[in-house]
């Protein structure tokens, strides 16, 4: 286990998230314009950068690499050159891609808390987590793919506030069963 987060503290994390971000799509639609320009915007691309190499070099630097150890060193170094490398030609749809890097990052530690638990409402966030990998996948390789999404949500603001209603209702339910069950 590399973070120790038990499946209560992932449950919160996993159920506030997805409750908030409903409960901003909900109360104001308005958003969806400005998160239209969020894939094309550099400065959110290079805030999500900044916190992917933190996150990675963190994990590089502290986590058990067994019989690949010896690459530890060459990884921490070449980890800020791959990310001044993507800053200088990687221009776009950077946010998209730190993103996607992101939701990579943070669905690991939704599944390590879920590991080994007997609870069949372990699935919710374990299934959050795989929308995430699958989301962070799609993101980094095809970027275009979340521009095209966010102009289909907020194509009408009854499809925007759907959506949103459904990533509320996901967030409530994890979290009534982060609180009564885990």
């Amino acid at each position: 286990m590399i973070y120790h987060l038990s499946l209560y503290t992932a449950g919160v994390i996993a159920g506030a998230f997805l409750v908030v971000v409903g409960v901003l799509g909900l109360i104001k639609p308005d958003i969806a314009q400005v998160m239209k320009q969020f894939p094309r915007s550099r400065v959110a691309g290079v805030v999500l950068l900044t916190i992917c190499l933190i996150w990675t070099f963190w994990l590089v630097a502290t986590i058990q690499m067994g019989e690949f150890s010896s690459f530890r060193r060459p990884l921490l170094i070449g980890l800020p050159i791959g990310y001044v490398l993507t800053l200088l030609f990687v221009d776009e749809f950077l946010a998209v891609r730190a993103l996607g890097i992101l939701c990579l990052l943070a669905a690991e530690p939704l599944l390590d808390a879920a590991f080994l638990r007997y609870e069949m409402s372990r699935l919710l966030v374990t299934v959050f987590a795989y929308l995430l990998i699958v989301a962070g996948l799609f993101w980094v390789a095809i970027p275009y793919v979340l521009r095209d999404q966010i102009n289909w949500t907020a194509r009408s603001v009854s499809r925007w506030r759907c959506m949103h209603a459904i990533a509320l209702i996901y967030g409530g339910v994890i979290l009534g069963y982060t609180f009564t069950h885990y």
